[in-house]
């Protein structure tokens, strides 16, 4: 019985809390992930200096970054719809680390574009872990929220990233950055098994509370075979949209610091504030955009229409990032992109949570494996694109121009795709 047929009203505080330490562990792991990932663009202007690097060198180890994250992606999403959240993320996990403290080892662009491609193995399995535990551990209502507050590790990762490796980098090298930030990581792998089970197989959560996770109507089938995932529109709907946000999200991680040390004289010692505003501003989105469209929902919006009604609001907030080239200002400048991050993360969250309120449990995994391999897809091409715009023209107004228009015709493209968001046909 569901906790609406048992007389509970469906407040989390009711029902037991357990499912919200899952998505704590999530943030934590997102956390880690982005510092591991943003290292590389906060060190750009060191690592350039040091080894010569073009902008188009730089562009290529971001790229094949990508490729390897690409691959990963599909595979992973496969690999945790087999395995489990569970197993799943925790090997993306020690794989993704052994790629980030590797790169201390480097000595040339060809060992940093090794480092990075075992990097972007490990990190393909964490969004796809991440949405399947979230699946596995929230009903469809608190799905974009849960997702949201997990997401939103992300900017804390690139918040701390700007703060804590200019410290060890101009204390101890960018080497000792690399080695430091990973051992301290390690932290997370015990605490995540010792946690994480199966609502069924967790003895700490109460009956309530499992009834409250399994509200949602069982799912109809218990394998989907990828040869009908990518025969269905829906399929489609989620993984264009990554092709065209996610793309602006790399952008972001890889080439913002050198926005700022290019458009405003800034450098290591001084990247920190503008940049961790940035991310301030995307936590807010992140969880706010989640928020707004299961706040929708509770007052008797349709699916369709709290996740639609979210992404546009979302998608209008990115539009002024075409002109923040033409800030004069430092704080105005990262008041435009701030809000434009923000707004990702809430386009995101909503998003993200498309595959779960469409595709049976079996098949969330493989849907997100195939959005975020087309989304990394997007991501190759903007690196070559960024590389290619500033080696030549030297400018970031075409870069920010793209950005502005991705979200609404992301946004377009789901609603082509999927109308109504029904329950995908895979049967």
């Amino acid at each position: 019985m569901t906790a609406e047929a048992q007389g509970a009203t469906p407040i989390a505080v009711k029902v037991g809390n357990y499912r919200w330490i899952i998505v704590g562990l999530l943030f934590t792991a997102m956390v880690i992930n982005y510092v591991d990932r943003q290292m590389l663009g906060l060190l750009k202007p060191t690592l350039e200096k040091e080894m010569g690097w073009s902008e188009t060198t730089y562009a290529d180890i971001v790229f094949w970054f990508q490729a390897a994250y690409a691959v990963s992606y599909l595979a992973f999403g496969r690999i945790v719809d087999r395995v489990g959240a569970r197993i799943g993320f925790a090997a993306a996990f020690v794989i993704w680390t052994i790629g980030h403290m590797s790169c201390a080892a480097a000595r040339s662009a060809s060992g940093f574009i090794l480092a990075r491609m075992v990097l972007g193995i490990g990190e393909g399995g964490a969004f796809p872990a991440g949405i399947k535990a979230v699946t596995e551990w929230f009903p469809k209502k608190e799905r974009a929220f849960a997702t949201g507050l997990f997401n939103a590790g992300t900017n804390i990762g690139a918040i701390v990233t700007p703060i804590v490796v200019p410290v060890i980098t101009l204390t101890m090298g960018w080497q000792a950055a690399f080695i430091i930030t990973g051992l301290v990581s390690l932290v997370w792998l015990p605490v995540w098994l010792w946690v994480y089970k199966r609502p069924r197989e967790q003895p700490k959560l109460s009956v309530a509370e499992l009834a409250y996770i399994e509200q949602d109507p069982p799912d109809p089938v218990a394998h989907v075979p990828w040869t009908r995932l990518i025969r269905t529109k829906e399929t489609w709907a989620y993984a264009l949209g990554k092709f065209l946000i996610d793309p602006i999200w790399w952008m972001y991680l890889f080439w913002l610091p050198d926005f700022l040390a290019k458009r405003y004289d800034l450098d290591l010692k001084t990247f920190g504030p503008p940049l961790v505003a940035i991310y301030l501003l995307s936590d807010v989105g992140s969880v706010g955009g989640g928020w707004l469209s299961s706040r929708f929902m509770k007052n008797g919006m349709s699916i369709n229409a709290a996740r639609k009604t979210t992404m546009l609001i979302c998608a209008l907030c990115v539009v002024p990032i075409a002109f923040a080239m033409y800030a004069d200002n430092v704080w105005l400048a990262v008041g435009i992109i701030g809000l434009a991050t923000a707004a990702h993360q809430g386009f995101s969250a909503n998003l993200y949570t498309l595959p779960s309120d469409v595709f049976p449990r079996a098949a969330v995994g493989s849907v997100i494996g195939i959005g975020g391999m087309v989304g990394a897809i997007g991501g190759m091409a903007m690196s070559k694109y960024a590389g290619w715009v500033l080696e030549q023209i030297g400018s970031y107004t075409p870069i920010f121009v793209v950005a502005a228009s991705a979200y609404l015709l992301a946004l377009l493209v789901v609603h082509i795709l999927s109308p109504r968001m029904e329950l995908a046909k895979v049967h």
